[in-house]
This record gives C-alpha cells, structure tokens and sequence, in this order.
C-alpha cells in the first residue's frame, strides 16, 4: 500500500485504458525557450564545447519546451557540428532558413519592392524551406523591431543583431509593423 508508481509519458494516449483510468493526470507546461537555453549554456561551458549564441537559441526554439528534446538535439548538434555548436550547422540540421533570407524579405517589405520581394522569395524557393518556419522567422522578426521601437535601449537579441533590428526599427513606421 505505501508504493507509488509514476509514469511519465508525453503520449497518454498510447496507455491502456484501464491503466489510465487509475491515474491521476498532471499535464507539465513547456518550458520557456530562455529557460533551455540556460540550460543549455550551462551544459556546453561545463564540458567546454565552443558555441555560438544564434545555435543554442534556435536548438531551444526546436526543443518546443521540452528540456529532454533539446538535450537529445544537443547530442545530435554535436555529432553533425564536430563537437561544436555552429549555427549554420544548427539551421542545417534542423533543416531552417538562413536568417539572411528573412532579412531580404523584410528589406524588400520596407522599401515597397514587390518586384524584389518576389525575387527573394524564388530565391529562397531553391532551399525548398518549410513556408510556415519562414513565416515564423518573419513574425519573430517583426516582434523584435516592434519592441526596439516601443523600448529603444532594448538589449541585443541572441537571434537578431542589434543593428538589423534598430535598421528596420528606423525604416518601418510603427502603423506598418502593427499591421
């Protein structure tokens, strides 16, 4: 009587119905991105990986607030990297778009250059990228110029460099970005 078994799944589904009709369920919420990747940073100067910044963000966005996810993502960057924490390597292993192409398009956005936007986008249609990440990558973008406008002396983004985004804060007027 004084045993306690828990079971930890992220699929409840997969479990017997008896099973689960026995259980009391408490559902976890994810863990914020920053949260993994502390954790990360923390991991990588403990065995003394070289990383970049931009790849430890974008394995923690991957992880979807999974602490267990990012650590297996971990494990898989270091064997695709040689040990290190590249971003490129972190976008080609999770097969996303170079943010250059997100910074083209908001460019082209920005200057009213539809013939250009255009361009950009067959551009990046050699990549054959998963449009919905694209768009993504946009918002977040865009969520990060509104706040350079809204707070000015915001510290420098892990993803986005400060002069991008006080560029496209100085070129969008705050209407647009809203919209």
């Amino acid at each position: 009587p004084h045993v306690k078994f828990l079971l930890a799944t992220t699929d409840p589904q997969k479990l017997p119905v008896t099973v689960l009709s026995r259980c009391l369920q408490f559902n976890l919420k994810r863990l914020p991105v920053a949260l993994i990747g502390d954790r990360l940073r923390e991991i990588l100067a403990a065995e003394g990986v070289a990383s970049e910044p931009a790849a430890v963000a974008a394995l923690a966005r991957a992880a979807d607030g999974s602490l267990r996810d990012a650590l297996s993502l971990l494990d898989q960057m270091l064997a695709f990297g040689g040990g290190a924490v590249r971003e490129s390597d972190a976008r080609a292993m999770l097969g996303t778009i170079d943010r250059d192409h997100v910074t083209r398009l908001l460019d082209r956005l920005a200057a009213g250059d539809a013939a250009g936007l255009l361009a950009a986008v067959a551009a990046m249609d050699e990549f054959a990228p998963d449009y919905l990440q694209v768009l993504e990558e946009l918002a977040g973008l865009l969520q990060k110029v509104a706040l350079r406008q809204a707070v000015p002396g915001l510290d420098d983004d892990e993803t986005w460099p400060g002069e991008v985004l006080d560029g496209f804060a100085a070129r969008l007027p705050s209407e647009d970005l809203q919209l």
